[in-house]
């Protein structure tokens, strides 16, 4: 299991290898990466911030209840900090199971947590000032599903 917090960018590809390369009886692998996304063309930059330690902790322990909860063989979350722009990877998931159902619900269950409960905060900016990025119901009932 790995977890990395950073400001620097990934690269998917070379992640996803390095993740599935010495996984052994294993059905599947499911990858997902989050891009900053621009709607209506607005925006000039996403800040994100953390604190260090506590977010670390945080999903720390939301991956290890999904490992348990799925028999995972190994899981991946990558998530950035600081000045992002338009289409650059904010996240990635990646889990490995024996069986895509649990490997697509243990990856999908994370990605619901890094969305409405990792302690993260978002600032989008414009050429017309800069707003927090507020909770939105429908991630609220992602999550709530799990």
């Amino acid at each position: 299991m790995r977890l990395s917090v950073q400001e620097a960018a990934f690269d998917l590809g070379a992640e996803a290898n390095q993740f599935s390369h010495d996984l052994r009886g294993v059905g599947a692998v499911v990858t997902f990466s989050g891009l900053v996304r621009d709607n209506g063309g607005q925006l000039t930059a996403m800040e994100i911030e953390h604190y260090p330690g506590m977010t670390e902790k945080a999903i720390s322990a939301i991956m290890d209840e999904a490992v348990a909860r799925w028999s995972l063989a190994d899981a991946l979350v990558i998530h950035r900090y600081g000045v992002l722009r338009s289409g650059e990877p904010i996240m990635m998931v990646a889990t490995a199971a024996s069986h895509r159902a649990d490997a697509f619900a243990a990856a999908e269950f994370l990605m619901d947590y890094l969305k409405s409960r990792a302690p993260f905060w978002k600032k989008e900016i414009s050429a017309n000032g800069a707003d927090w990025v507020a909770a939105k119901d429908s991630d609220e009932a992602a999550l709530a599903r799990w």
